[in-house]
């Protein structure tokens, strides 16, 4: 299945959100599951992004709608690319 690299920067709602309710992170990694994308791996980090997460989609047109359904809530900013294994890719540069 394809893989996905998500950044995400909260916004200031969802910045107060994620004070009040941390658990919040876990529910959307579900949702996104829901969608039809599996979150693979996801670490909170620092500087200009908050969260670096790994997804697992079967196509673009899925990580588009989760991409469009999550970042219209205001509580987030979504920036995602679509990643190729290094072997894959080693194997198509021979």
């Amino acid at each position: 299945m394809p893989v996905y690299i998500m950044f995400s920067r909260l916004t200031n709602e969802g910045r107060a959100t994620i004070k009040r309710h941390p658990e919040r992170i876990k529910e959307v990694n579900d949702e996104i599951e829901t969608m039809g994308a599996k979150v693979i791996a996801q670490y909170a980090t620092l500087g200009i992004y908050d969260f670096v997460n790994i997804l697992e989609a079967p196509d673009n047109e899925t990580i588009a709608k989760i991409s469009i359904e999550i970042g219209s809530r205001g509580s987030v900013q979504l920036i995602t690319f679509p990643a190729i294994p290094i072997f894959e890719f080693i194997e198509k540069m021979g």
